[in-house]
């Protein structure tokens, strides 16, 4: 049916957007880059890793991940140059592939939004409860986790997790502006909080712990950077500033692939001390950083990384919450979605969207272990990145986009945006049994919400 690819008329679109100046250097990118991508992955993902993976050898899949990464990002600074349009991935899709493809990654994306929002509340909590017990104040066990989590056989609902996502929810429907300056200090605590646990516990590493170094064999690596993918996930951001930036062919793979290598050296930093610190069997739990700490009984130390940690992740929440309703709503705008998920506050705020993915985001996160929701997380973006890499061919041939010329091209093409397309599918196959059935569900709750609704009420029909 040739109007399910029906495309977005991108030239006009553009003729109605503002120029922008060109302010940029590669120093602002990195900066840009480091700031969004430490999140709360690095304070989650290390010990499921470790746990479950590759044990010792986890560093390997944070390198991997950060490969695959650079690879993404080159192909979103091509598309981000050529279509300087809001919507990444989504309205990328729309222009090159067609409106099915468009949706069908649009609503990957949604579940990224979502299920970031959950996994870092259940991250927030466990260090919550950590910080509370050095009070000695300590929750039942039946409230402390969702079922199924490692470490707690009596979790049956975790409160906190549920409550910090709803007080999330209610700030962002007040309208809350997310403030650069309170950002950029929240970038600083939590580099902080990671060289401070870096530095103390090296003096804690015993070599024993690093043997064997890969007890999972060779196939955790790959299985582990599937899960690794997680801790980078917002380096889209600096793809999708390259109309801003002075001399994009220098800049922009400067700035791209530095941040990323920065990042990756602090992560590698924090897991090959942690392994090496602790067994790595002992750090499969939501709050691997102060987990270590406490079983080092460095007690203060922990205290002052889980009020980091739970500083930096509030942000995080914030912005993933936000980056949700956003998409909702740019959905909306285009007709795929009801129009009420669109609709405007007196704040400027969409308040059906918001409520829908403060709702869902707080449930799954009460009753989803951590280590299944990180992996859902990464199933969706990781087929938004495959689809963005291989579009750049598409991009380059298609009608729609005719006479846009691009500030910036990826190099090697086009064996660089098919190596990129390759290892994102890679590492999609790395992933557990649980995420596809819950993906292929998610999936088909797309299609049936485009072939009941969206098709018919499509802005470009």
């Amino acid at each position: 049916m040739p109007s399910l690819f029906r495309k977005k008329d991108i030239v006009n679109d553009l003729l109605h957007e503002q120029t922008l100046n060109r302010t940029l250097g590669a120093k602002d990118l990195i900066i840009m880059g480091v700031g969004v991508i430490v999140g709360s992955g690095i304070f989650i993902t290390p010990g499921i890793i470790a746990a479950n993976y590759a044990g010792p050898g986890v560093i390997l899949t944070y390198l991997l991940a950060a490969l695959v990464c650079i690879g993404a990002a080159f192909c979103y600074s091509e598309f981000s140059s050529t279509i300087p349009l809001a919507g990444s991935a989504y309205t990328y899709s729309y222009s090159v592939y067609g409106e099915i493809v468009a949706w069908i990654v649009g609503w990957s994306l949604i579940s990224e939004y979502l299920f970031a929002a959950s996994s870092t509340a259940v991250s927030w909590s466990a260090y919550f409860r950590n910080l509370l017990a050095g009070f000695g104040i300590n929750l039942p066990k039946a409230l402390q986790s969702a079922p199924g989590t490692a470490g707690n056989t009596g979790g049956r609902f975790d409160l906190i997790a549920f409550i910090i996502v709803l007080i999330a929810t209610v700030l962002l429907l007040q309208g809350l502006n997310e403030s650069m300056k309170v950002n950029t200090i929240m970038v600083y605590v939590k580099i902080f909080v990671i060289l401070l646990f870096v530095a103390v516990t090296i003096f804690y590493v015993k070599p024993k712990n690093y043997n064997p170094f890969l007890p999972f064999g060779v196939g955790g690596i790959g299985r582990g950077a599937a899960v690794a993918f997680y801790a980078f996930l917002g380096f889209d951001v600096v793809s999708s500033a390259s109309e801003e930036v002075k001399n994009p062919k220098r800049n922009m793979p400067i700035g791209i692939i530095a941040s990323l290598l920065i990042v990756a050296v602090l992560y590698g930093l924090v897991s090959l001390v942690l392994v090496g610190a602790v067994n790595y069997k002992q750090l499969n739990v939501a709050d691997p950083v102060s987990h270590a700490l406490n079983l080092l009984n460095l007690n203060w130390i922990s205290g002052i990384v889980s009020l980091g940690a739970i500083m930096g992740m509030t942000t995080v929440l914030l912005v993933v919450i936000y980056g949700g309703t956003r998409l909702i709503f740019s959905l909306s705008r285009d007709g795929l979605l009801p129009k009420k998920f669109n609709h405007l506050s007196k704040q400027g705020v969409p308040v059906s969207s918001t409520f829908l993915v403060g709702l869902v985001a707080a449930t799954v996160a009460a009753v989803v272990p951590i280590d299944k929701i990180t992996e859902l997380v990464n199933i969706g973006t990781l087929l938004a990145f495959s689809v963005t890499s291989v579009g750049v061919i598409f991009l380059r041939h298609s009608k729609n986009t005719k006479g846009l010329k691009p500030a910036f091209k990826v190099p090697f093409y086009p064996v660089f945006p098919l190596i990129s397309f390759a290892a994102c599918v890679y590492l999609m196959t790395q992933l557990q049994s649980f995420t596809w059935k819950m993906y292929a569900i998610w999936t088909a709750i797309g299609l049936v919400i485009y072939f009941g609704y969206s098709f018919r009420h499509s802005n470009e029909k």
